[in-house]
């Protein structure tokens, strides 16, 4: 927030500050008037269209997400936006490559490892892997000496498969945490350290590893070269998860307590060693290649300079297609995730569309794939933009907003990292909207959906959600939500028959509007703070 006195002038905005109290903002009369052409009812009525059971849960590359695709470029024309996808069209060549592991083999010193102990990731570039290498316990795989913690300091772990178990020291901001303890970090970081391998623990005694029976899915490049994945790295043959049955025995030769060094890595002091063992694999990957699309409008900007920049408004358009019957319902219709966010982003399309004089910055509208698959729409995106990439300032991103309750307070994920914190509490400020910190820090929502593709590219992006404060002042809405989540999230449940609340749909489109609005305005670029995890260097 910003903590002077002055009065600063923006373009069609008067802005008044003080430090300790939300700013006030003025609009002109003409965006005013625009931000009340969004609806709840038109936000009722896209939602009840895409989470209709004829799109069958929009999986990427079926008749249900083309029939999404449609309606969105429908709606986007009707409001004037223009196309700006490939070669003049509405969309992007999105090519998923879906990788299913088979014929999975683990030994440790010659020992098999006992079915249902391990797992392995697929490889979506090398079919046959086989690997016989050393090992090593790398804490928590993180490597930031920028903030005291460095799970690598003086192990040496080339060509050695490393293991590692998921999370972060304490201390670590939550968004931090979520970004050093996500498995493209930890490839990234043991890649970066020579390693072959990794394994991620899972210690407790009745973990179970996960099912990866229905395969795992990257974007495949122009020359079928592997451009995004969340679970792939070029440079480590292997990513598996064990649990406690491969673990133990290991700690238990070298004299190690898991639950020891499960505390003194949380409280923020690296316990990581080398292991006296060899481990020898080997595992299939089959695949399924998938052509499916982002769809990119624009609204273009009045300044001579800036309209060859752009603000990012962005959603997720697919969900899960058909799956496991719940209830006797198969169809994943995705209402609230993220038929919401969809919603929301073409209600912003509309708000834009209404004002005359447009913002001085271009404005690119863009409805992504893949993203339960792993942000693979959104990493294509913000790697090979259908723009120069350097062009691109900021993402306002909308997953899931959870409208099932009156929108009294928010926290906007990532916004803490960079400059976009002014734009956040100038537009909360303008609704009468508190900022408050992640309530569910442990949820890692700030990694697990399209916004973190951007921060990944160097993009200052944020991701607005919703805070704890209620109508009834008990201020629990978090409390809610996790009963909610527990009911609706990723099941068949979530349908236009579920709980909704479309006028906080309206004002979630309403504050996403005004802070990329305001960002395309400022003739200042979003920054990084200094010093940021995430400042490009």
């Amino acid at each position: 927030m910003i903590k002077d006195h002055k009065l600063i002038l923006i373009t069609g905005l008067t802005l008044l500050t003080s430090a300790g109290f939300a700013q006030q903002l003025k609009l002109t009369p003409d965006v005013k008037q625009a931000m009340d052409a969004v609806s709840a009812d038109k936000i009722k009525a896209d939602i009840t269209y895409l989470a209709d059971d004829k799109l069958k849960g929009r999986g990427p590359g079926t008749e249900g997400y083309q029939m999404a695709v449609d309606y969105v470029v429908g709606q986007l024309k009707a409001v004037n936006v223009k196309p700006a996808g490939e070669g003049g069209t509405w969309l992007q060549k999105v090519r998923l490559r879906k990788a299913t592991p088979q014929d999975a083999q683990l030994a440790i010193n010659n020992q098999p490892a006992a079915k249902g102990s391990f797992v392995f990731f697929p490889n979506p570039a090398v079919a046959q892997i086989n690997l016989t290498a050393g090992l090593a316990f790398a804490g928590y795989g993180i490597s930031e000496p920028g903030l005291g913690y460095d799970d690598y300091a003086g192990l040496d772990v080339k060509g050695k498969v490393v293991i590692v178990m998921r999370g972060a020291p304490e201390k670590f901001p939550s968004s931090v945490m979520a970004h050093v303890m996500s498995t493209d970090n930890i490839l990234k970081v043991a890649a970066n350290h020579g390693a072959a391998g990794v394994f991620i623990a899972l210690p407790g005694p009745n973990s179970r590893v996960p099912d990866l029976s229905r395969g795992s899915y990257s974007v495949l490049g122009d020359k079928g070269e592997v451009v995004v994945s969340s679970t792939y790295n070029k440079q480590i043959q292997v990513l598996a998860v064990i649990n406690a049955a491969v673990l133990n025995p290991l700690m238990q030769q070298t004299g190690k307590d898991i639950r020891q060094i499960t505390d003194q890595l949380k409280a923020g002091t690296p316990g990581s060693f080398a292991i006296d063992s060899k481990v020898t694999l080997s595992y299939t990957s089959t695949y399924q290649d998938i052509l499916s699309y982002n769809v990119i409008g624009k609204i273009e900007g009045t300044d001579a300079k800036l309209k060859n920049e752009y603000v990012i408004h962005s959603a997720h358009l697919d969900h899960l297609g058909i799956g496991k019957p719940v209830e006797g319902d198969s169809i994943y219709n995705g209402a609230h995730d993220n038929a919401s966010g969809t919603a929301s982003v073409l209600g912003i399309a509309k708000i834009y569309s209404q004002i005359k004089v447009k913002p001085k910055r271009s404005i690119l509208f863009v409805l992504m794939t893949g993203e339960e698959m792993g942000d693979l729409g959104s990493g294509y995106f913000a790697k090979h933009p259908t723009v120069p990439v350097k062009s691109l300032v900021a993402d306002v991103n909308t997953d899931m907003p959870t409208i099932i309750a009156p929108l009294l307070s928010i926290t906007a994920l990532g916004a803490e990292h960079s400059s976009l914190a002014n734009q956040v509490d100038q537009a909360a400020g303008y609704l009468g909207l508190e900022v408050q910190p992640d309530p569910e820090p442990k949820q890692v929502r700030f990694v697990r959906s399209d916004q973190y593709s951007f921060v990944l590219a160097g993009i200052p992006a944020l991701h607005v959600k919703y805070g704890t404060k209620t109508a009834d002042g008990k201020n629990n809405l978090n409390d809610f939500v996790a009963t909610w989540r527990a009911k609706y999230y990723h099941k068949p449940q979530d349908d236009i028959n579920g709980i909704f609340d479309f006028e906080a749909g309206k004002k979630y489109a309403q504050l996403n509007f005004l802070i990329g609005y305001l960002v395309a305005q400022d003739p200042a670029r979003p920054t990084w703070n200094k010093g940021d995890i995430f400042e490009v260097k």
